[in-house]
């Protein structure tokens, strides 16, 4: 059935095929999402629970392909709670160091929700490399719904870091001495609780992977954006042995209050409203995050 350029056909006249062929307009919506031309069945695509789950299948399978990618991400969180601990352990013999603390137990729940923050790096840098060697723009080919994408990313990475941070602490507590007095009702707490502080602030990251999209800037600012999280923060010191303008910065740092309360939880200490309020400012920092991030997807590439 030829159509011109003006997306008008020449078809046969109805019940009189061999008459002289009438002419009828196609919509352009009538081609988009269907096969074989316009007579062919529509593609609706699954439903968006079902592409994010085949879309974060795809991301984990990626991962568990690439060994060095899962050593990396197993030794580097290890490495920094070897050195760490050896480069701050005497911050425990401070009086603002809470008493009969070991430092170890102090400062695991802060490597717990770091880890969780590098896996989301790391699948940013992932999102960003889609975004330019052309695989987003086959998804967009599909009826894919953006988000989708997007939000099977963050599963992936809540999965993975389910995984990786309890092998954290078991090597912690094989290696290094991990022995919280919260035991292991508080230490899994303390694991959940770092999960979902980690995915909420971990948009921040995704949402920089799609204005950016480049891995080389996404590096750079990934780096930028860590630091200040990281060390600007209740995770090495308590808020009360920093200065004056940095114990500011930490108190308004939205991964302090994950951590205080994930060291409540590992160190059998009241935590109150701590963690809900964590939960909270994850919650809206990750909602804000991810509305940025569907709108820098949705832009052109």
């Amino acid at each position: 059935m030829p159509v011109d350029s003006t997306g008008e056909v020449d078809s046969p006249s109805a019940g009189n095929p061999t008459g002289p062929p009438r002419t009828v307009s196609v919509r352009p919506s009538d081609t988009i999402g269907r096969t074989g031309g316009a007579a062919g069945p529509a593609l609706r695509g699954t439903s968006i629970r079902g592409q994010v789950l085949i879309l974060a299948g795809r991301s984990l399978r990626a991962v568990l392909r690439d060994p060095r990618l899962i050593l990396a991400n197993l030794l580097a969180p290890l490495l920094m709670l070897v050195v760490f601990s050896q480069i701050f352990g005497s911050v425990a013999q401070t009086p603002s160091f809470p008493a009969d603390t070991n430092y170890v137990d102090f400062l695991v729940p802060a490597i717990l929700i770091n880890a969780t923050l590098q896996a989301a790096i790391s699948s940013a840098f992932g999102l960003a490399d889609d975004m330019t060697s052309g695989i987003v723009s086959r998804f967009r080919s599909l009826p894919v719904w953006p988000g989708s994408i997007l939000l099977a990313r963050s599963l992936a990475d809540l999965v993975r870091s389910a995984v990786q941070l309890l092998l954290i602490l078991i090597l912690a507590a094989a290696l290094l001495g991990f022995r919280p007095p919260g035991g292991i009702p508080g230490t899994i707490a303390a694991w959940g609780l770092a999960l979902a502080v980690g995915t909420g602030l971990g948009w921040i990251f995704i949402a920089v992977a799609c204005r950016v999209r480049d891995v080389e800037l996404m590096q750079g600012t990934a780096t930028l954006l860590t630091f200040p999280l990281m060390f600007c923060s209740n995770a090495f010191i308590p808020s009360e042995g920093l200065p004056g303008w940095l114990r500011t910065a930490a108190e308004i740092n939205p991964m302090s209050y994950g951590i205080d309360a994930a060291r409540a939880l590992v160190l059998d200490r009241p935590v109150g409203s701590g963690a809900i309020t964590a939960i909270v400012i994850s919650v809206v920092v990750g909602v804000l995050a991810g509305v940025i991030a569907v709108r820098g997807f949705r832009r052109p590439l």
